[in-house]
């Protein structure tokens, strides 16, 4: 029998969470963070050095006003400085692979929230990036913002892959 990894065992459990709809938002948002900052700083070659970009497949908690929000993400610690994205697909339509993104900032010191311009993001091919915001701090809390185009017959999801 193959054994799981630590960090593949918490994405298995929070997916099965959030399918079955047993995880309060609050744990969702904790047992996402972990995973990513264990991805983050990975021991390369024996000892820990800052990563290159990494990835994650943001969970959406709001619709407001035409958009739709992620839970809040933090950047990890590595040499990565921009945030993108990847891999969009609209779920009900699997060849519209384009989107609008924007990005809210939630500063530390708790300033005020920030957002990036909107950019028109594709996924043509599917691993295609688009930095969403560049000369972005280790630590900083912000969500990826993404227009809908539909909300009948039902809510327009788009699933993409976020890069940090």
């Amino acid at each position: 029998m193959k054994r799981i990894s630590s960090m593949t065992a918490a994405a298995l459990t929070l997916a099965a969470l959030m399918v079955a709809g047993g995880a309060p938002p609050a744990a969702s948002a904790a047992t996402r963070e972990a995973v990513i900052e264990a991805d983050a700083s990975a021991p390369v070659n024996g000892r820990t050095e800052k990563s290159a970009c990494v990835s994650v497949w943001p969970v959406t908690e709001f619709y407001e006003g035409g958009r739709k929000g992620s839970f809040p993400l933090t950047v990890p610690a590595s040499s990565c400085t921009t945030i993108s994205v990847s891999d969009i697909k609209d779920t009900a339509n699997p060849s519209d692979r384009c989107q609008t993104f924007l990005v809210g900032f939630f500063p530390p010191d708790g300033s005020e929230t920030t957002y990036t311009e909107p950019v028109t993001a594709c996924s043509v091919p599917p691993k295609t990036r688009t930095v969403l915001a560049s000369q972005v701090p280790d630590g900083m809390v912000y969500r990826i913002i993404y227009d809908i185009d539909y909300l009948e017959p039902t809510s327009q999801v788009v699933r993409y892959k976020a890069w940090h």
